[in-house]
């Protein structure tokens, strides 16, 4: 049962971003977009809940990616570029666009290398100075990844749905800018993972 795979936190954020998902899909007003926006969601949740019976997370780690996904789904449910949220932050940092899409993929980074990196240990024994470097290389990748996929999405696939989905906000350098935050808000955490566990190991050789 899924209940007996993931822990109480793990439960409770699941719990609340499900509710969380299906209401962004009945009051969103742009339905086919929701879809596009949240196919790799369906795809992640699913490998999540059918995953083995020993989780690969933590309890920090299951608030880390529900939280993410959170962000991520009320950016769907507005299509990114109209999150109301977004327009209160243009106004009040005098901003040229809706920043939404920017916050979302510096989080991408800063919220999911910690659950990435507890997957390269327990599934790839990943150790020493590459623990703390592939999670960000991956978040790098991943994001790059994500830019192709839009661009064949909404260039090739779905162009009558290119402005909505790919949001770029009149910006040409826009899928630079997402992947170099996605990746300043990996390195972030991993820096702070990093001296954590320094602290850590420091306080246990006094004692």
């Amino acid at each position: 049962m899924v209940l007996q795979r993931i822990n109480r936190t793990g439960f409770l954020t699941a719990a609340f971003f499900l509710i969380l998902w299906v209401y962004t899909f009945l009051f969103t007003d742009d339905r086919e977009n929701w879809l596009i926006e949240n196919m790799l969601v369906f795809i992640f949740i699913t490998w999540l809940f059918r995953s083995s019976n020993k989780p690969l997370f933590n309890p920090l780690s299951y608030l880390l990616i529900f939280s993410f996904l959170s962000l991520h789904v009320i950016g769907s449910m507005y299509a990114y570029a109209s999150v109301p949220v977004g327009f209160e932050l243009k106004d009040w940092f005098h901003l040229q666009r809706n920043p939404y899409d920017r916050i979302v993929h510096f989080s991408f980074g800063l919220l999911l290398a910690y659950p990435l990196q507890q997957v390269l240990q327990q599934v790839f024994n990943v150790r020493k100075w590459r623990f703390f470097i592939m999670p960000i290389e991956l978040i790098l990748s991943v994001s790059a990844l994500f830019e192709l996929i839009e661009w064949f999405i909404g260039g090739v696939l779905m162009p009558h749905c290119a402005n909505t989905y790919v949001g770029t906000q009149g910006d040409i350098w826009d899928a630079q800018k997402d992947m170099a935050l996605a990746t300043l808000g990996a390195s972030i955490t991993m820096l702070l993972t990093y001296l954590w566990r320094m602290s850590k190991q420091r306080s246990i050789s006094i004692t």
